[in-house]
């Protein structure tokens, strides 16, 4: 009996025992690359900070399989997000660099937790907000994986919602959208339904079980919906997919064996697809592989059908966490088996099937998840319509924001959003056709607006949220790229340090004062500035002598080059002169553009007509110039550096790029001093 009650007592203490809170001045919510950065950021500056991860890894996609980073740009990318590829580029032994394996990236993110010593509560997700007078005054978790503590209760001053999905900015009452805006609701062209020819389908694919026959059913993946007139809105995603790190290293393979649950038939529509295309290689025949060091890839969708599973995602952004964990199972077994009928089925052709054999899952890699990854390739969920609206006149340049605290530079992409069939008006017979895909690009970088990541004072005065910021489906689709990702995550760190100094909200901070912390202080650590000088940049820091044409295509740094093609004919040249700020020693580097914007692999028949050498002047105030020749075919589209040197405070030196003893094209572009 006496039991009974010690027993009724200890159950009730622990049902009825209070929450208590945690308090800090600012909370992360969202271990994502962002989210990283933001924490990391805000501890630099001074304030006691959280966060919060709903899963067991930091870095979201850029350590769950993007290697490849989508850029647009280099010179968009700022701050502690361009230091993160410096880093990277430290590992592999190079200044910077844009690829690199899952581990790598992971291992960094958790370095920045390390030297910004900030505790880190994995595997704990959102369950309420409470908000009082316009602003969150906490949030409540529970444990993700049912092992923790129970519900965990944070007080803070600001909050950053870091989360690819926007979890607490929903859970926190602030207006959002999801889906795809209708062209005329903000004046755009490219938003909306759009049926066009990437990753697409070629014509005649039918899309019947047995084909011909609609009373034998629409064979697997393709929906019963109907093409809605162009431009107009609805509430579908673009496609998720898993960015996929495989390798071809026997000594670090494993074999891509049947998946469980595997089901052949969800793939008829690839060999419908193959025999019409016959494709010669899996890449980009079937798959888009991107080499990563250590031969491993990043692997992404390619054509109509691929690893992206088209239509399989609609109820993702909105759905409870059990549903979204089915959703993204069903993603990892489409994938996985996929991955295995390419290379075992025995109708896909043998060519195919053996190149696909060669490659195999890292044994180095996602140890913890049977070495596949562990994010989900989320490239849209919900987005915050806040206090200004990115849209595609942003992205084109017909508007320009003056509170730009980032900039973003990639084509406006969006992935497929449905699979439906057509009537093809040539043939008359029903075909199937992929929807949603959009790849318009060539504007150069633009600057994102700071009220795109706030809410509007209505909803929310203390909250940031810069990965599910307020942007039209179209611009987002430019916007949401890992690295821009990371400098807005900086920039709303700053801005909520801001706030909490003066006591004031989002909506209120003196966006000057922000924009100059971003630009004087890049790595939040009273460091010196390195100098970056550039043609479209700092026109003023840089004169030409000669006849040098400004382009817009090839490899250019910011909006265009300069490019000189007398083949040594004349004294033509570009002089760059930086104003030093402090004596010292700096590494000086030169950007390497590619003249008509290949890839700088040697011999790559778009960089044939670039001069083989360049001879460079280097003059520091005080000393003799110095001439240095660069192999211009060598490291193009990426810096090169010229030396050490000591440079005096003021403008008396500068780096000259010159047309002497050229064979060929000679490129001017963009000139980096590092303050070592």
């Amino acid at each position: 009996m006496k039991k009974g009650i010690l027993l009724l007592v200890f159950s009730y203490s622990l049902i009825a025992a209070p929450i208590l809170a945690q308090t800090y001045d600012i909370c992360v919510y969202g271990g994502t690359s962002a989210g990283v950065i933001a924490a990391y950021t805000a501890k630099k500056a001074g304030k006691s900070v959280v966060l919060i991860e709903p899963g067991k890894h930091l870095g979201g996609l850029s350590s769950g399989g993007l290697g490849q980073t989508d850029i647009g740009n280099k010179y968009a990318i700022t701050g502690i997000a361009r230091d993160f590829y410096r880093q990277i580029g430290k590992h592999y032994g190079k200044f910077e660099q844009w690829t690199f394996e899952p581990h790598v990236a992971e291992n960094l993110f958790k370095e920045y937790v390390r030297k910004g010593d900030f505790p880190v509560w994995f595997e704990y997700r959102i369950v309420s907000a409470s908000k009082k007078e316009g602003k969150i005054q906490e949030i409540t978790v529970e444990s993700s994986n049912g092992k923790g503590q129970g519900k965990r209760t944070v007080k803070a001053k600001m909050f950053i919602d870091c989360t690819y999905e926007g979890d607490l900015m929903a859970k926190a009452g602030v207006n959002y959208t999801v889906g795809r805006e209708a062209n005329s609701q903000y004046n755009e062209t490219w938003n909306g339904v759009q049926m066009l020819d990437k990753h697409q389908f070629p014509e005649g694919i039918d899309p019947y079980k047995i084909p011909g026959d609609p009373s034998s059913g629409l064979l697997w993946g393709i929906s019963t919906g109907t093409l809605a007139p162009t431009g107009s809105g609805d509430k579908l995603l673009q496609t998720y997919n898993f960015r996929l790190c495989l390798t071809k290293d026997p000594a670090n393979r494993i074999p891509i064996t049947r998946p469980a649950r595997y089901d052949s038939s969800k793939y008829e529509l690839l060999l419908r697809q193959v025999a019409v295309e016959n494709p010669k290689h899996i890449n980009w025949g079937v798959l888009h592989i991107a080499d990563m060091p250590n031969s491993k890839t990043d692997i992404n969708n390619k054509g109509g059908f691929s690893t992206d599973m088209i239509g399989m995602n609609h109820a993702y952004a909105e759905a409870d966490y059990d549903t979204r964990k089915k959703i993204i199972k069903e993603h990892e077994e489409y994938t996985k088996g996929f991955l295995y009928f390419v290379g075992h089925d025995p109708r896909m052709p043998e060519h195919l099937r053996q190149q696909m054999l060669e490659w195999g899952y890292p044994k180095d890699e996602y140890l913890d998840n049977n070495h596949f990854s562990h994010q989900i390739y989320v490239r849209e969920a919900r987005r915050l319509v806040g206090e200004y609206v990115m849209t595609q006149h942003n992205c084109e340049g017909r508007e320009v924001v003056k509170d730009g605290i980032g900039l973003a530079a990639y084509t406006m992409d969006s992935h497929n959003c449905q699979r439906i069939i057509v009537k093809n008006p040539k043939t008359g017979k029903m075909e199937v056709r992929n929807e949603g895909d959009v790849q318009v690009g060539g504007f150069p970088p633009y600057p994102i607006s700071y009220r795109s990541l706030i809410p509007k004072q209505a909803d929310c005065q203390n909250l940031f949220v810069p990965v599910c910021l307020s942007a039209t489906h179209i611009a987002y689709g430019s916007i949401r790229m890992e690295p821009v990702f990371m400098a807005l995550a900086q920039a709303s760190a700053v801005a909520a340090t801001m706030a909490i100094d003066n006591k004031k909200s989002v909506q209120e901070i003196d966006i000057a004062g922000l924009q100059n912390i971003l630009l004087t202080n890049p790595l939040m650590d009273g460091s010196q500035s390195e100098i970056l000088l550039d043609n479209d940049v700092t026109p003023t820091k840089v004169t030409t002598m000669g006849n040098w044409q400004t382009v817009k295509t090839g490899g250019k740094y910011a909006a265009t080059q300069l490019m000189e093609n007398s083949k040594g004919k004349g004294q033509n040249s570009v002089r760059f002169t930086p104003d030093i700020a402090k004596s010292g020693m700096y590494d000086i580097y030169v950007y390497n553009p590619s003249p008509t914007g290949g890839g700088g692999n040697p011999g790559e028949a778009a960089d044939q007509a670039k001069a083989s050498k360049t001879t460079v002047r280097v003059k520091n105030a005080d000393e003799p110039q110095e001439a240095v020749v660069i192999r211009s075919q060598n490291q193009v589209n990426d810096w090169i550096k010229l030396g050490t040197y000591q440079l005096t405070k003021g403008n008396g030196n500068f780096v000259e790029i010159t047309n002497q003893n050229a064979d060929g094209v000679v490129v001017a572009d963009a000139v980096l001093f590092v303050p070592r």
